[in-house]
Parts: structure tokens; sequence; C-alpha cells
């Protein structure tokens, strides 16, 4: 990884790993264990997880897992671009409630690293994109959980255009922040599990 860079909320980073190009195309390291425990990110990944959005305009999210199988994720996109959203609730953090964005394309490379304690959702922005993430605990179906997409408490502004997002039955039913139980705690930079 060439940079790695903190958001708003610092917990959650971007990751743009560097890329070797000629008149091939390029080669580019998408993962390195090495690099992150140098950057002081200590994460066993342990499952590859991959999503493809045939429509511009397919809102995925807000999800996570609850405690013990909550998820750190290392999201990038291998064709197309989102609009990526991380949502902090992990109570008693400075930032509990609050979300933030960057936008992942293929073109770039990015990544974004969201951590344990945090809701994850994304929007394509171009047709036929597919996303490919790493998590650090396996999927657990009675664990998954999630977060209505546009709660007014969170003040998300996800670039639909006027139009209305192509959502599952599942994330168009998600509670609010405030139904939310309590999952997760804050503790100075080490976030806790409830």
């Amino acid at each position: 990884m060439s940079q790695i860079q903190s958001l708003a909320v610092p917990d959650v980073k971007i990751l743009v790993p560097q890329r070797h190009g000629d008149h091939r195309g390029f080669f580019s390291e998408t993962y390195s264990r090495r690099t992150l425990l140098g950057a002081g990110i200590d994460i066993d990944f342990v499952q590859d997880n991959h999503a493809f959005s045939a429509q511009k305009g397919t809102l995925r999210g807000l999800h996570f897992q609850t405690p013990p199988y909550a998820q750190h994720k290392l999201v990038r996109v291998v064709r197309g671009s989102i609009f990526d959203v991380a949502v902090d609730l992990r109570v008693g953090s400075p930032s509990y409630g609050q979300s933030v964005s960057a936008i992942l394309s293929a073109a770039e490379g990015n990544q974004i690293l969201v951590p344990v304690g945090f809701a994850h959702g994304l929007l394509t922005l171009e047709p036929d994109t597919e996303v490919l993430y790493k998590v650090s605990a396996y999927y657990a179906p009675e664990h998954d959980k999630g977060l209505l997409w546009d709660d007014p408490a969170l003040d998300i502004r996800w670039p639909l255009e006027g139009t209305a997002p192509l959502l599952s039955a599942k994330d168009q039913a998600q509670p609010r922040l405030a139904e939310l139980p309590v999952c997760f705690h804050y503790a100075g930079n080490a976030p806790e599990a409830s």
C-alpha cells in the first residue's frame, strides 16, 4: 500500500495501493498483511466476498454483524464505482451516529477499511459494478443486522440524483439509529464489543 489516510472519523481509513503500470496495463498488490501491520492495523481477514450490481443506483446497506461475529471490512471496487459509507455505532464515541463517505472506483484502485463498530453501505454509481471485500469474521446469519439507509438522524447525502435507489426488501425495513440496541461500546481508540 502506498498510502493510508484517515477520514473525518479517524478509525475509518482509505487505502490506496501503489500501481506499477506500463504499455500492457498495471500490477498492484491489493492486500499485504505486512504493510497493514506496519501501519498499526492488525486484522486477521478470514473470508472474501464478491458483490455484483447490474444497475446504477443499487444501494446495499447499511449492514453490520454483532459480537462475537463483528466484522472489520476492507472494501474495493474491481469494476465500476461506488459511493461508500460507514456509520459509527460505538456508544460513547465522540462520532457516534456520524457517517463518513468516499467514492471508490476500479479506475482509482482505492479501498476503504471499515472497522468493527461501524455499519457499512454502498451505492453503485455505474451499471455492472463489482465490489470485493475482505471480512474478519465469517458470515453469521443470526448476527447479521442493519440500519435504515435513509434515517434522517444519519444525514447521509446519497448521490441519488433525484431517483429512488434499488433496495432489497430487507434493507427497506431496517431500524433507525434510535431503535438499535447497544451493540458496541467505544473505549478510546479500541472499540469493544458489548
